[in-house]
């Protein structure tokens, strides 16, 4: 009996739409008990309710094999890194079904961290510049951040390295959604012959000076002097030279034309859907255009499941999404059905009060729920971290309670990651079991998917919960 009522009071703390109970007070066996004396497991969604939307389109996924259902993931550092995306992103697919990569970005061409499934390369001059330095005037979109050239003569190539990830579906995603680019999923290769000075050289041997070897040659002194840059007629035995010649060598210099294909405009994005499945594809420029930017890229492929988008920036705050609406207007492509919110740890470094964080995060949401509004959304709190190497840092912890605090009013669930992994007095714990990178803000790889290993734990028990009210 006693295991049946705390699967019972669990049903009526976590989820209102099972049935309305006081926020305060829950009832056992016809007793009043204040709900503040009951402990859960520490590792739960918190105010489930508020993503329900979600776990009912998920419920019937499951049940007819059909559709997709998108999350996208938005942080910092922690999210960029794709290593917690990375390891949600598998257990999510595994469990539901893989129906691509989702949102992907050539973060190696803006000189930062890639992830590791996706590579890019690339011809020509990029410059790019991320939201927390960025002016407003930069198209800085979904990605956080902003990446352009003013050159046409460019090429960025796409590679998938995980055959999972191959895609069928492409969407490109640029400001005010302008025709920028092309792709191309083939080439063709012209060898064109040119002409070029052949070259000569000479190893001086014992005994040779420089007149003799210029007469050797039939060329003068002075030219022959110049071609290797020297000053003086002293020559050292060894020294190759090189003998300037008027004759010539046919060169062979191989030309790659890249073949462009259609794509089809939509709303938000420019899409190309293949008929066989693509590991590869080279973004070159619309020839009809001279300022180029792109904000991001969606693969998907055919089968029914779960795209997983990560979206993190390093050294971003809420704030630096705040300032750009184009982030915001350009939401929508993702078609989001949940949004996770991993943000907080660089607002402590800027010594954020909990008004001043949560003023931005709330900013945030409303912003998103202005533009997606169909999407459930969960906040995480920030992980424990050491606030300038050698600080307890209080702040993440007042931002852990303000998140908490105006869950249910402002309707988003919580998964509490800062208490889920000890909180501050856990931090050197953690990181005597490999579980912290030495500065004891980031995380190792395997901390970063135990933090994924858990909240997916949580997120799955909330879900069976969700299920089992059926």
């Amino acid at each position: 009996m006693k295991n049946s009522i705390i699967v019972f009071l669990f049903l009526l703390t976590s989820f209102s739409f099972a049935q309305e109970v006081d926020s305060t007070f829950v009832v056992i066996d016809s007793t009043i008990v204040d709900s503040a004396e009951v402990t859960f497991d520490k590792n739960s969604i918190q105010n489930a309710s508020a993503i329900v939307a979600f776990y009912e389109r998920l419920y019937q996924l499951e049940q007819t094999k059909t559709g997709k259902l998108n999350v996208v993931h938005i942080g910092d550092s922690h999210i960029q890194a794709d290593l917690f995306t990375a390891r949600m992103r598998n257990k999510m697919q595994d469990t539901f079904g893989n129906a691509g990569f989702g949102f992907t970005f050539p973060y190696s061409v803006a000189k930062t961290n890639n992830s590791a499934p996706i590579r890019f390369t690339a011809s020509g001059d990029f410059q790019s510049v991320r939201n927390l330095y960025a002016d407003r005037s930069k198209p800085v979109g979904l990605s956080g951040i902003a990446l352009e050239t003013a050159t046409s003569d460019f090429s960025i190539q796409l590679e998938v390295k995980d055959p999972k990830y191959n895609f069928t579906s492409l969407k490109i995603i640029t400001p005010q959604n302008t025709d920028l680019f092309d792709v191309s999923v083939s080439s063709k290769n012209t060898i064109i012959e040119t002409k070029v000075p052949k070259r000569v050289t000479h190893k001086v041997k014992p005994g040779e000076v420089l007149g003799g070897i210029a007469d050797k040659y039939n060329v003068s002194l002075k030219a022959l002097k110049k071609a290797n840059g020297l000053k003086s007629d002293m020559i050292r035995d060894g020294k190759t030279l090189t003998i300037p010649s008027k004759h010539t060598q046919p060169k062979f210099v191989t030309k790659t034309t890249f073949l462009p294909i259609d794509l089809n405009a939509t709303l938000l994005s420019h899409d190309y859907f293949s008929d066989k499945t693509l590991d590869k594809i080279t973004f070159i420029p619309n020839q009809n255009t001279n300022d180029f930017a792109l904000n991001g890229l969606i693969l998907e492929n055919n089968s029914a499941g779960i795209i997983y988008s990560g979206i993190g920036v390093n050294g971003a705050k809420c704030a630096d999404y705040n300032k750009f609406p184009l982030f915001f207007e350009q939401l929508p492509a993702l078609q989001p059905d949940l949004i996770v919110i991993s943000l907080g740890t660089n607002e402590s470094f800027d010594k954020q009060s909990a008004d001043q964080y949560f003023s931005q995060l709330d900013q945030m949401i409303a912003s998103i729920k202005l533009k997606a509004p169909l999407a459930s959304i969960v906040v995480t709190s920030p992980p424990p971290s050491v606030l300038h190497r050698k600080y307890t840092n209080t702040y993440i912890t007042n931002y852990t309670v303000k998140i908490k605090e105006n869950a249910h009013a402002m309707g988003y669930a919580v998964w509490d990651l800062f208490e889920v992994f000890g909180g501050n007095k856990n931090i050197f714990k953690n990181a005597a079991k490999g579980l912290m990178a030495r500065d004891k803000v980031h995380y190792s790889k395997i901390g970063y998917e135990k933090q994924a290993d858990l909240f997916f734990e949580a997120f799955l028990q909330s879900y069976e919960l969700y299920k089992s009210t059926k």
